[in-house]
Order: C-alpha cells, then structure tokens, then sequence
C-alpha cells in the first residue's frame, strides 16, 4: 500500500518538476525538456499530456505553455505540501 503511495507521489514530484520548468522556460518542446531535466522523452511526454488534461499547460506551436492555473499552483504548492506532511506526521505518531 504504502510503496503505490510512494510512486504515486514520485510521479507528482515529476509532473511538478515538468510544470516548473514550463514556467520557467516557455513555450518549449518535448526534446529541450528532456534534456533539461535529464529524462527520457517518453516521461516527459506522459507528465506534458496529464499537465495539459489538467489545464495547468496549454499546446502552441511553439511548444508547451503555462496556464493561469500553473501560477496558481505555484502560489499555493508549499502550503499544500506542508498539509500534507503534517497528516503524514500524524500517521507516524499513531504507531
């Protein structure tokens, strides 16, 4: 149970760096994501397409663009992840 949870988050850690990088670089393609981020194109394509099912990018001609929705994200991502942690905090103390 607890190892599906991890990839889970893994792969959010990804899709987040993909995103990040988006923001930071827009608009870009696949390839120089792939090698900014030191992974395989196909990763980088899968976190493209569930990023754009989300409405956090957007496809132009030019390659992957961020949404008003990525900004959002950004603006409230720590505090999220200190929820989270804090609930993960609270299993460990249940042992």
């Amino acid at each position: 149970m607890l190892k599906k949870m991890k990839d889970e988050i893994e792969l959010l850690s990804r899709h987040i760096e993909v995103a990040k990088a988006v923001v930071d670089h827009e608009p870009i393609g696949i390839m120089k994501l792939s090698e900014l981020l030191n992974l395989p194109s196909h990763r980088i394509r899968y976190s493209l397409h569930v990023l754009e099912q989300l409405g956090y990018i957007r496809a132009s001609p030019e390659g992957a663009v961020a949404t008003p929705r990525t900004v959002e994200l950004f603006q409230h991502l720590n505090r999220d992840l200190d929820d989270l942690i804090q609930l993960l905090s609270a299993m460990k103390r249940q042992k």
